[in-house]
């Protein structure tokens, strides 16, 4: 398995919570994401980033048709890039299941 991890800070006037519905929408429509959680930065300090989205992927094959192919590279890819003003990422295997 593998984990795809990535942090989320949002434009100025742009809204986490509104994100998060755009990241959550994958929940069945991307067929490659066995699960996907979102959480909303609670404490706001000044390292933190303003959302965090974990995706829980078959093997690394599955994450390059999920980075270019489907909905996530055709719809939510590209909001995303229209409301952050930057991200992070980490992708590791995983012995785990699906979150």
């Amino acid at each position: 398995m593998i984990r795809h991890v990535v942090c989320f800070r949002m434009k100025e006037g742009c809204s986490a919570g509104e994100a998060k519905e755009m990241l959550l929408s994958m929940r069945g429509r991307e067929e490659t994401a066995l699960s996907v959680e979102v959480g909303v930065d609670a404490l706001h300090s000044p390292r933190s980033y303003d959302l965090i989205l974990i995706v829980t992927l078959e093997d690394f094959a599955a994450l390059e048709r999920y980075q270019t192919q489907g909905y996530h590279a055709h719809t939510v890819k590209p909001y995303m890039h229209s409301v952050t003003a930057g991200s992070v990422s980490v992708d590791y295997e995983t012995a785990g299941e699906a979150l």
